[in-house]
């Protein structure tokens, strides 16, 4: 099952008075955007999300790990959501897995395997889809574009 996130109205001053937000925003937080709710995600699944950058809207895919299995908290990570194999924006249609211990994603048209942390191919080393800084605060997802 797979969910998709729709563009959101950034809110930025409601980010930066936040006192509830783990501290993981950069001295300079003002690229941080909404971009979904907590309600939005699905468990061991990716949604696909816009996001606003210097370079223009790109497309990202996010991945929800909840506490458990070996984690100590909830994981969220954000990567292209651009396969650079099938030149298909898909990523967040991919599989969640587990490879020499860590969280990887296979895209869903070739299989190559990539880890959620740094978006590194495991099957090419020349390989490595962007990732951005990711977020819940509250039950809102923020990611650094």
């Amino acid at each position: 099952m797979n969910a998709t996130a729709l563009k959101k109205d950034m809110d930025m001053a409601d980010f930066q008075n936040s006192t509830t937000f783990e501290n993981h925003a950069s001295e300079n937080n003002t690229a941080w955007q909404k971009v979904c709710t907590k309600a939005d995600l699905v468990e061991y699944s990716g949604v696909a999300a816009w996001l606003e950058t210097t370079d223009g809207p790109v497309q990202v895919a996010i991945f929800y790990l909840p506490e458990g299995q070996q984690r100590q908290g909830d994981e969220l990570y954000a990567l292209d959501h651009f396969d650079p194999f099938s030149n298909a924006n898909v990523i967040a249609r991919g599989i969640i897995g587990d490879l020499k211990g860590s969280a990887v994603v296979a895209s869903p048209i070739y299989k190559q395997y990539f880890r959620l942390e740094d978006g590194q191919c495991l099957e090419d080393e020349n390989v490595k889809l962007r990732t951005w800084k990711i977020a819940f605060k509250g039950d809102a997802v923020w990611v650094e574009g």
